[in-house]
């Protein structure tokens, strides 16, 4: 199974847009993604499902991610590295059987002009830690507000190339 993360729990984010644009692709590749948004994390999060306890909200979303194989996360660059909130997820998911060996890959996007590189390597630290293997080639996406048309899709030519290879590899990953 395939998951997307969306790295955030802001509403209407430009992350969770770029997150249904990759799933949009990878169907279209005939991939099968499920799309997982932080917003939907139970709101008494870091409450309810840390330092081992497990809430009744969270466990479907912890089932989701134990079924998993493949990772796509999709993360914007919050003050230079990954939202606070992707973290307490990963804190918040089982250990070893969330992450343990699956695989994964990577996408950084900022409204500036790095796509969040300092963000998806420390991004890179923790999958390394959690024994997530993650595909090598990663994007960063910079300026997201002039990538993104009306309807959510990428349409740069540069982007469109550099993401459709990300996606090809992810699928051969």
């Amino acid at each position: 199974m395939v998951t997307i993360i969306s790295g955030t729990n802001r509403p209407g984010s430009s992350t969770f847009k770029l997150a249904k644009y990759y799933q949009k692709k990878l169907t279209e590749m005939g991939v099968q993604a499920e799309l997982f948004s932080l917003t939907q994390l139970p709101g008494n999060l870091i409450e309810s499902d840390l330092y081992g306890k497990r809430s009744a909200d969270f466990q479907p979303l912890q089932d989701v991610i134990t079924h998993t194989d493949k990772f796509l996360f999709v993360i914007p660059e919050y003050n230079g590295s990954i939202p606070g909130v992707l973290k307490t997820f990963i804190d918040a998911c089982s250990f070893p059987e969330s992450f343990y060996e699956k695989k994964a890959a990577l996408v950084g996007l900022s409204s500036g002009k790095y796509g969040n590189i300092r963000g998806i390597d420390h991004f890179t630290g923790i999958c390394h830690y959690l024994h997530l293997h993650v595909m090598p080639l990663k994007i960063h996406i910079p300026n997201i507000k002039n990538e993104l048309n009306a309807d959510g899709d990428l349409f740069q030519a540069d982007t469109l190339k550099f993401t459709t290879e990300q996606m090809e590899k992810f699928i051969a990953f």
